[in-house]
């Protein structure tokens, strides 16, 4: 049976429960094949022969907390900025919560404190599960 995809639009808001982030407003960008959430500190260690993200987020925008997280990189990727710049990424897997529903989803780290958004949503997890209606927004929200 083929599951229906939902639709969403060119930005929700998300919850990252392994991280400890919600309500975390996301662009929806179909040109960015990965998806990458907002950081500003962070460092990759290795430990043991395997290789680890460590960062430090902060809790909200309003908190002076920070979160220390700490998760086992699965992949390295070099990915080419709009700019044509290219970078080393550091790939992580966690849950992203959309629509009421929990998904798993490969993230990277980036600092985007110039953007308008903290996180962007890229192909890799869009596809196959949603489609994207760019005159809508913040369609999941009335299911939180």
């Amino acid at each position: 049976m083929v599951k229906e995809k939902k639709i969403i639009g060119r930005a929700e808001v998300v919850d990252l429960p392994e991280l400890g982030l919600y309500n975390v407003p996301a662009k929806i960008d179909t040109g960015a094949e990965t998806s990458v959430v907002h950081c500003e500190d962070m460092q990759v260690l290795e430990e043991g022969g395997h290789m680890y993200i460590l960062a430090h987020i902060a809790a909200s925008d309003d908190s002076d907390e920070t979160l220390e997280i700490r998760f086992p990189v699965h992949r390295e990727r070099t990915v080419k900025s709009s700019f044509g710049q290219a970078e080393t990424r550091h790939i992580f897997r966690t849950k992203i919560k959309i629509f009421n529903e929990l998904y798993d989803i490969k993230l990277s780290f980036r600092d985007r404190s110039a953007m308008t958004y903290p996180m962007l949503l890229g192909r890799n997890f869009i596809a196959g599960k949603f489609l994207v209606d760019v005159s809508k927004r913040d369609l999941g929200q009335n299911l939180r």
